[in-house]
């Protein structure tokens, strides 16, 4: 699969201006958005991954086939950085979600580990309240056994049904495309 990182705006005048449909990936910090990106890209390098909350902290695009982008928002919630990049990086993507008409699909993604967490429910509602689609990823399946797996995904049922996703397993990966297909990225 062609799969390009293209840029990384800090700002809306940097967002691209081409018209190609958008994915977006959002989530708390160190939640699996970077890794769920090159698990479905089929590029183990393409977005940076880390273990350390925070890394992401403008909005990364990857063109994916020269027909569509995937968007890497930064995460919120814990990142060892300063409050007042916190709050740029919260208004850099509300920025976002408001402005792009070539949003075509968000990907709210959960810790399997930790399901719904305020911030989480606070997007889902924002998201709902704008008209903007949306599907839940659980990210990270494969490191609960199958009596936590149940646990967890009937815990994020209570508000929307989830795609199970491992990037170690690649559990997920067809369905997350079948939903990006879907999504009428033309």
């Amino acid at each position: 699969m062609k799969a390009e990182f293209v840029l990384s705006a800090n700002s809306p005048e940097h967002f691209p201006v081409d018209g190609l449909p958008e994915v977006a990936f959002l989530g708390r910090s160190n939640v699996g958005k970077s890794s769920l990106i090159n698990a479905i890209t089929e590029h183990k390098k393409l977005a940076f991954t880390s273990n350390t909350p925070g890394r992401t902290q403008s909005i990364n695009y990857y063109r994916v086939e020269d027909r569509m982008y995937m968007v890497d928002l930064p995460g919120y919630g814990y990142a060892k950085v300063p409050l007042a990049a916190k709050a740029g990086w919260a208004k850099l993507i509300e920025s976002y979600l408001a402005t792009r008409k070539t949003l075509k699909l968000s990907f709210i993604i959960l810790d399997a580990r930790r399901a719904w967490m305020e911030k989480d429910l606070d997007l889902k509602s924002w998201l709902e309240s704008n008209g903007h689609p949306y599907l839940v990823v659980a990210s990270k399946i494969d490191k609960l056994n199958q009596k936590e797996q149940r646990q967890s995904l009937d815990a994020i049922r209570q508000y929307a049904e989830p795609l199970p996703f491992s990037a170690v397993t690649g559990r997920g990966v067809r369905e997350i495309w079948q939903a990006i297909t879907n999504s009428h990225l033309q």
